[in-house]
């Protein structure tokens, strides 16, 4: 009786993915062209994977243009807080494109009714790496930034901030292009390919403990040795015009998901 009295709770649990979260990816409001990119990024399993509820503080490392910010923040809008830590434009040699980009991302979020009031913090590490008060955040979260930590030789620096400013007990989730464990790194991942093992290893070394990895992103089609790197795969589809029907048969880059907690 027991056994079929925790299997009936068992089975009524929700999905994966609670009610406001799917409302949020469904939103007719979202740019079109960012929700075709669901069926790669997988951002309903990917947040409820890390365990996001909408109470929570999360940090976002490096939004960029603001994929997921578009998500996060009406998600978190009510009860929450979502800060970003978007690029530094005050040091010498910033490129026009980050500022553009940024601008864009404020004047995006400027809209509160719909985001609510995202914190923006410049993050440039290792000099500028204070993500808020020590122990405030619940999450921090990374989609595709590690090659370039990792060219920067600034991934420890970024791990060091995250692990600073969440909670005991608080999530890092990382999503990244995966290098094949048995191919031969590039020091400078300038393809945008890392392997999961050295993302392991280095987190582990400062202060986190790997809970779980999936895989929500992979994508067995992506062989990781393409011309231009993750930047012939869709939605860049950088090369030569007669190729980018081969990569968007491919689809987006394969990505490994994992789920660290701050010991």
């Amino acid at each position: 009786m027991i056994a079929l009295f925790l299997l009936s709770l068992f089975l009524a649990q929700p999905s994966l993915a609670d009610e406001r979260l799917e409302a949020v990816i469904a939103d007719p409001d979202r740019p079109e062209a960012q929700a075709a990119r669901d069926q790669y990024r997988n951002p309903a399993e990917t947040l409820s994977f890390f365990g996001i509820r909408p109470d929570m503080t999360v940090v976002e490392l490096s939004p960029g243009g603001g994929w997921y910010s578009e998500i996060l923040g009406p998600y978190l809008r009510d009860e929450g807080q979502l800060i970003a830590a978007h690029w530094y434009l005050g040091g010498e040699n910033v490129p026009e494109f980050y500022r553009d980009i940024r601008a864009s991302y404020e004047e995006r979020i400027a809209d509160t009714e719909r985001f609510g009031e995202i914190r923006i913090v410049d993050f440039a590490p290792p000099e500028i790496v204070d993500l808020g008060e020590p122990g405030s955040a619940d999450m921090v979260l990374t989609f595709r930034n590690v090659h370039s930590w990792k060219r920067a030789g600034t991934f420890g620096d970024v791990l060091e901030a995250a692990h600073r400013v969440l909670k005991r007990d608080g999530v890092l989730g990382v999503v990244s292009h995966r290098l094949p464990e048995d191919r031969e790194a590039d020091p400078e991942a300038r393809s945008g390919y890392v392997k999961q093992s050295w993302v392991v290893g280095m987190a582990e070394s400062h202060g986190f403990r790997l809970d779980e990895a999936s895989e929500i992103n992979a994508n067995p089609a992506d062989t990781a040795d393409h011309p231009r790197g993750v930047w012939s795969l869709p939605p860049s589809l950088r090369g030569d015009e007669e190729d980018r029907e081969h990569f968007r048969a491919i689809g987006e880059s394969d990505r490994f998901t994992l789920k660290f907690v701050k010991r």
